[in-house]
C-alpha cells in the first residue's frame, strides 16, 4: 500500500478563538474555529490538528463544546488534543469526532497514559506531541505546559520511550520556530525521525512552500504540519501540495 505524505494544518484553540502562537508567548488571532473549519474543509487537506492550547495551562479540561462544535462541521480526519489526562478524555474525544487524539503534558505527567491509550483504542489512536526547546548549551530540552515547563527530558530519548509504550505517531514541534516562519528545524526533525520507527509529524517554522519538502526529503518527516503558511500568505493546500509534488513529494493525488 502506497503511504502519502501528509499535508496537515494546525489550530490553536485558546479562550474561543483560533490563535496563531510565535514561540509559544505572543499571539494572534486568527478568527472562529467553525468558520476557519469549514475553510479547510473545502481545501483538500489530508488531516487537521485541533488543540485547546490552554488546557494545560489553566490546568482544566478540554473545551468539549467547543471542540464538539468544531467536529461537528468537518468531515476530514482529525486530531484532537489540549489538555488531554485520562483515558476518560481520550474517550470523549474520539466520541464526539477525533480520529486520533494527541496528548503532550499528561503523557509527561503519567507515561503510563500512552500504554493505557494504546491498549484501549489502539496505537493508531495516540499522539504524542513533544514541543521541543533548545538551550544555551547547545542541547534540546522537552517542555510542557504550552512550554512554560522543563521537563529535563531529552526529545530523542523521549520519543523512543513513547514508541516502546504504543504511541503510533509523533507531533515533534520546536517552540523556538513557532510562528516564526523561518523553516523547520531540520536538525530536530532529523534526530527523532531517523530514531524512531513510527511516523514524526513536523512542526514549528513553516514559512515558505520549500520547507514542506525539506522536511520530508532532508528530514524523513511522515507529515507536515503548518498554520501561518495558511494564515499569514497567499498559499493554500492545494497549491503546497502540487508545489510538493514538484519535488517527487508523494502526496495523496489531488
Amino acid at each position: 500500500m502506497t503511504v502519502h505524505t501528509r499535508l496537515i494544518p494546525t489550530l490553536t484553540l485558546k479562550d474561543g478563538r483560533i490563535i496563531k502562537t510565535v514561540q509559544f508567548d505572543r499571539y494572534r488571532d486568527i478568527g472562529d474555529p467553525v468558520s476557519i473549519g469549514k475553510v479547510f474543509e473545502s481545501q483538500d487537506v489530508d488531516e487537521l490538528i485541533f488543540v485547546d492550547i490552554a488546557a494545560s495551562q489553566e490546568t482544566r479540561d478540554p473545551h468539549f463544546d467547543t471542540i464538539e462544535a468544531f467536529a461537528e462541521e468537518t468531515t476530514m480526519p482529525l486530531t484532537l488534543g489540549g489538555g488531554v489526562k485520562s483515558v476518560k478524555h481520550m474517550d470523549r474525544l474520539l466520541r464526539i469526532g477525533a480520529d486520533k487524539v494527541a496528548i503532550n503534558s499528561g503523557a509527561v505527567w503519567q507515561p503510563e497514559l500512552i500504554d493505557e491509550g494504546a491498549k484501549v483504542f489502539g496505537s493508531q489512536c495516540i499522539v504524542v506531541s513533544i514541543d521541543v526547546k533548545r538551550m544555551s548549551n547547545g542541547g534540546c530540552e522537552v517542555l510542557v505546559n504550552g512550554g512554560y515547563e522543563p521537563t529535563g527530558l531529552d526529545p530523542v530519548t523521549w520519543a523512543r520511550e513513547v514508541e516502546d509504550r504504543g504511541a503510533g505517531e509523533i507531533l515533534l514541534t520546536s517552540i523556538d520556530r513557532d510562528g516564526t516562519m523561518e523553516g523547520y528545524d531540520l536538525d530536530l526533525i532529523r534526530s527523532v525521525a531517523t530514531a524512531v520507527n513510527i511516523p514524526v509529524i513536523a512542526s514549528g517554522g513553516c514559512g515558505l512552500l520549500v520547507d514542506l519538502v525539506n522536511a520530508v526529503v532532508k528530514c524523513n518527516a511522515s507529515a507536515v504540519a503548518c498554520a501561518s503558511l495558511f494564515a499569514f500568505t497567499d498559499n493554500k493546500p492545494l497549491k503546497a501540495k502540487s508545489f510538493m509534488a514538484t519535488y517527487d513529494v508523494n502526496v495523496r493525488p489531488i
